[in-house]
C-alpha cells in the first residue's frame, strides 16, 4: 500500500449494478486491521485497482473498483465501503446546484438499488453540519428524495470533507445501509462479545481451509465460530464454554447464520477433558473474557496461562492458535512462560471505541 499520487484526477461516476468504468471506493475499517483488510480486498474483489492509504487516515484504504457493487456489501473485515464523489468546487454550497447535485442524488439512488431493503432516511456527517449551508442542502435532499434527515443512524450516510483528490470537496456515500460489522446473523449477544469485523480478521489470519478441524474455546455467543465458518467450511467445528446460557445464544446465532448442525457445542470448563475427546485441531480460536465487561482482571493471568496450556494439548502439530485479548501485559507474560510451546507468528493491535485489544497468532512448536 502506498500514498495515492497527488495528481489523481476526478473520475465521472456512472453508478450501475454492473459497469466497466471504475469508481473510487474508500474502505473504512478499525485502525490496526489494514494488512488483513488489504488481504481480503485483493482476494475477493478481482476488479479492484491498486490500494492506497488515504492521506492522514489510519482507518481507510482507497482503490478504483469496476466490479459488481453488491460484492462490496459482503466484505467481512471492513466497517463500510464508501463511494467517493469529488467535486471541483470551493465551498459545499455549490453542491446544491446543477450537475453536482444530480451526481449526489444518483449516488443515493445507487445505495437504494444495491441494497435489498427499503430506505427511508439519510444523515449528513460534516464539520459544520448545522450551518445554514448544510441545512439548505439537507432540505433540498429531503425535497428531492422524500427521505427524512435523522441525527443518528440513517440508511444513507453522506460524509463531506475537503477533497484528498483535487482542489475541492469530497462526498463519501456509504454503500451499505449500516456498518457491515452489524451482522444479520447476530440474533443474540453477550456483553463483551467480539466485534464481528475483528473476528473475521482473526479467522482470515489463520489462512482458513475447508479441511480444517476448528476449536473455539470460551466461545460465548459464537462470534468467532460463526465468522470462521463464514470464511470456509470446516471438517469439524467445536465450541466450548462453561456457560450454558452462552452456548444457547451460540446455537441461535449459528442457526441464524445457516450453520445449524455444523458445529458441536460442549458445555465444559477449560480444565475439563470432555472437549479433548474430539481429537486434535488445526485451528484454535479464543476470546478470553476481560475485566471491564466480563471475567475478573485479577484471575485472568491464571486463565490465560491455562488457555495456552490447554490449547497446546488440543493442537495438532504446526497448528495455529489465534487469541483476541485486552489483557496485553498478562498475555505477554504468559507467552514468555509458554515459549517452549508456542511461537508468535503475528500480532495486530486494534483500536475500537477506546479499547485497544490485540490479536495474537501463535504456532505450535
Amino acid at each position: 500500500m502506498s500514498n495515492r499520487p497527488s495528481h489523481a484526477r476526478e473520475r465521472k461516476q456512472r453508478p450501475r449494478l454492473r459497469r466497466s468504468a471504475p469508481s473510487p471506493i474508500e474502505f473504512l475499517f478499525l485502525p490496526g486491521l489494514a494488512p488483513v483488510v488489504a488481504e481480503e480486498l485483493r482476494s475477493t474483489l478481482p476488479q479492484l485497482g491498486k490500494l492506497y492509504q488515504v492521506d492522514g487516515r489510519s482507518d481507510s484504504l482507497e482503490a478504483e473498483y469496476a466490479g459488481d457493487w453488491q460484492r462490496l456489501l459482503h466484505l467481512r473485515t471492513i466497517v463500510a465501503p464508501f463511494l467517493v464523489l469529488s467535486f471541483p468546487v470551493p465551498r459545499p454550497r455549490s453542491l446544491a446546484s446543477g450537475e453536482h447535485f444530480s451526481r449526489l442524488l444518483e449516488a443515493m439512488r445507487l445505495v437504494s438499488r444495491i441494497n435489498n431493503e427499503p430506505i427511508d432516511s439519510f444523515r449528513i456527517d460534516a464539520a459544520g453540519k448545522d450551518s445554514p449551508t448544510f441545512r439548505r442542502l439537507a432540505g433540498q435532499i429531503q425535497q428531492s428524495t422524500g427521505l427524512a434527515e435523522v441525527a443518528e443512524g440513517g440508511h444513507v450516510l453522506l460524509r463531506f470533507r475537503r477533497s484528498t483528490r483535487l482542489e475541492g470537496w469530497d462526498v463519501l456515500v456509504r454503500l451499505s445501509l449500516r456498518p457491515l460489522s452489524n451482522r444479520d446473523w447476530r440474533v443474540q449477544n453477550l456483553p463483551g462479545a467480539a466485534n464481528a469485523s475483528i473476528a473475521a480478521a482473526m479467522s482470515l489470519m489463520t489462512s482458513p481451509r475447508s479441511g480444517d478441524r476448528v476449536l473455539n474455546l470460551m466461545c460465548g455467543s459464537g462470534t468467532l465460530l460463526v465468522e470462521r465458518l463464514q470464511m470456509a467450511p470446516a471438517k469439524l467445528a467445536v465450541g466450548v464454554d462453561i456457560d450454558s446460557k452462552a452456548l444457547g445464544y451460540c446455537a441461535q446465532n449459528l442457526e441464524a447464520a445457516g450453520f445449524h448442525g455444523r458445529a458441536n457445542l460442549v458445555n465444559a470448563d477449560l480444565a475439563d477433558d470432555k472437549w479433548l475427546e474430539w481429537g486434535q485441531f488445526d485451528v484454535i480460536l479464543a476470546d478470553p473474557p476481560w475485566g471491564a465487561l466480563m471475567g475478573d482482571h485479577d484471575s485472568n493471568e491464571t486463565l490465560h496461562t491455562m488457555l495456552l496450556d490447554r490449547a497446546h494439548a488440543a493442537a495438532a502439530p504446526r497448528s495455529c492458535l489465534a487469541v483476541l485479548t485486552h489483557e496485553i501485559r498478562i498475555m505477554e507474560r504468559c507467552l514468555r512462560r509458554a515459549a517452549s510451546k508456542w511461537s508468535q507468528s503475528d500480532v495486530l493491535r486494534v483500536f475500537q471505541k477506546g479499547h485497544n485489544p490485540r490479536i495474537y497468532l501463535l504456532t505450535k512448536r
